[in-house]
């Protein structure tokens, strides 16, 4: 009776060093990706931030381009009519 008693301990044993060996790496590995995850939605939080951002900063670029535009248009307006005045 003693040899089956030492057998279910045994298998139990062999149980438990089979989950501590396959489980332990399972659950540190589920922690990994829990954090690859938190880390994965903050770094998409910050590229829509930048992208707004980008966005925004060319969008005041592109109104100073035109704004310069008009200028120099007005600049070329004003030398032509000098140059004809002194033509005449």
């Amino acid at each position: 009776m003693k040899t089956v008693e030492w057998t279910v301990v045994g298998v139990i044993v062999a149980l438990v060093g089979l989950f501590v060996t396959v489980g332990a790496p399972i659950i540190r590995l589920n922690g990994n990706i829990a954090r690859s995850n938190v880390i994965l939605d903050r770094l998409e939080k910050e590229l829509a931030a930048q992208k707004m951002d980008a966005k925004e900063s060319h969008r005041r670029l592109w109104k100073h381009n035109d704004e310069q535009d008009e200028r120099i248009g007005d600049h070329e307006t004003r030398i032509t009519i000098l140059e004809n005045r002194q033509e005449v």
